[in-house]
Parts: C-alpha cells; structure tokens; sequence
C-alpha cells in the first residue's frame, strides 16, 4: 500500500503534464489556459495561484522592563514562527518556480519575448491574459501574423481550414475583420504543391467559393491524392514481389546450361566425323 502511494506522487508531477499544453500562439489561448490550470491541478500545485507569498516574522526585541522568563517564551514563540515560515515559503517558492518554468516553457519565444517579467506566477498569467483577451492591440497583431503565415502540413485539410476561418472570425469581433474571398486566397495560398491544381482551376474560374464549398473542395482534392498515393504504393509492392520472384527464375536457368553446352559438344563431334569421312573419300 505504500508503494503504491508514493509511486501516485511521482505520477502527478507538473513537469510530467507539460508535453499535454499546446504551445502559445497567439490565437490558442483559451485551449492553452485551459490546459495550462488542468496541468496545475493534477500536479497539485495550483494552490500557488491563489495563495500570496508568505511573510518573514518581524524581527522580536526585548522590552525594557521585560523578564527572563517573558523574553524566553517570546522567543521560543517566534522560533516557532520563523520555523514554520521556512517550511511554507520553501513549498510556495517551489512551486511558484515550477509554475513558472511550465508557462514560459509553453509559450512561442517570439511571444515570450514581449511578456514582462514578474517574480510571481500569478501576475504573470494576469499580464498574459491582458495581452490576449479583450481589445489588446498585442493579440490581434498575432492573429494577423499567424494568419498571413499559416501553412498546412498535414493533419486534415478541413481542421487547417476551419482553424483559419476562427482566426478570422476572432478579428472581426475587434472591427478588423477580413473578407470571405480574402481568406478563401488566404486558404490557398497555405496550402502546398499537391493542390496546385485546385488552386489553378480557382484562379481560372469566375465562380468565387464560400468557406464551406472550399472545404469541400479541398477535403475532395486531398481524398483523391490519398487514392492517388494507395496506388502507387500497391504498384511499387507488385513490382517488389516480381524482384523476389524473378531470382528463382535465374536459379532454374544453370540447370539447363549444361545441357546446351552437351548438345553442342556432341554436335561438334558429328561434325568433325562428317569432315574425316569426307577427307578419306577425296584421298581414296
């Protein structure tokens, strides 16, 4: 039962939940909040959010007209209190540290770079917050770097086109929305060479697409890449199963060559009697 006890401990350290957070990008920070205070609740830590830094015991002086026996228990109060000040502000400045280290750990180091410094985690989210919630001029010019930057690469088509399409939405609510055939360019323009063709044929086209019919589109053109890719993967296995085969062929062939070269040997034989019996007629 101990074992078992002390081994629950070591499964809930906050550095064990770290790889869970996403990373902080700009237009992820409710998901990454979210994670972020689950991972303090599991490590047992999230106390130090809400709890303040504990405070030094005032230095203790002896009164004037104070006794030996009044001193001497004023100060074994005091060790008593400065006893238990070290335990509490060790475990807060722990913890405080490690929460610390797990945000920042967590967050894109171009953004990282523009947070203020602060001793305490608890104003250092709250600074965090400011910058990504609300009418912060520092959240949107991420959403908009992040949305000019963005490429897909891999994971689903339609979740790489819906992430885009919030990001959008996101600006619109702070008065700098963008148009639907805006983002619709700004979709294609993330996506990679396999679907030129769909962007050509776009290009080309006088129909412009809503978000929902380039979902379609697309999530079509990267099925029938996938089909694409299944066949010239079944075409390379055949082609690797005639190698395998094509060995026992070769073996079967040594077999017969002794008997071409018998063939020849005795034909050459019969030849050669021919030539004598000719030559012996000519002499006679």
């Amino acid at each position: 039962m101990a074992r078992r006890r002390k081994g629950r401990r070591r499964g809930y350290s906050l550095m064990g939940y770290i790889k869970d957070i996403p990373t902080l990008k700009g237009d992820n920070y409710e998901e990454w909040k979210r994670e972020l205070d689950l991972a303090f609740i599991l490590g047992e830590v999230d106390w130090v959010l809400t709890t303040p830094c504990p405070i030094e015991p005032a230095e203790i002086f002896r009164g004037e007209k104070e006794s030996d026996a009044e001193w001497q228990k004023r100060e074994r109060d005091n060790a008593s209190l400065i006893m238990s000040y070290d335990i509490e502000h060790a475990k807060w400045s722990s913890a405080n540290k490690n929460c610390l280290a797990a945000v920042k750990n967590t967050i894109e180091p171009t953004i990282l770079g523009s947070i203020p410094e602060y001793d305490t985690v608890s104003k250092y989210l709250e600074s965090i917050k400011s910058q990504f919630t609300g009418s912060s001029k520092f959240y949107a010019t991420q959403l908009i770097k992040q949305l000019f930057t963005e490429r897909y690469h891999g994971g689903g088509v339609k979740d790489h086109i819906l992430r885009m399409s919030n990001m959008a939405s996101k600006l619109k609510q702070k008065d700098l929305g963008i148009s639907d055939d805006f983002l619709v360019h700004l979709v294609l323009s993330s996506l990679p060479k396999n679907f030129d063709n769909l962007v050509v044929n776009y290009k080309i086209s006088t129909e412009n697409w809503n978000i929902e019919e380039l979902i379609s589109n697309c999530v079509q053109e990267e099925e029938r890449h996938k089909e694409t890719n299944g066949d010239s993967i079944n075409l390379v296995k055949d082609n690797k199963e005639k190698s395998h085969r094509s060995p026992s062929s070769k073996e079967k062939q040594p077999q017969h060559l002794p008997q071409k070269q018998q063939f020849t040997v005795e034909t050459r034989s019969v030849s050669t009697l021919q030539e004598d019996k000719t030559f012996q007629e000519r002499s006679s």
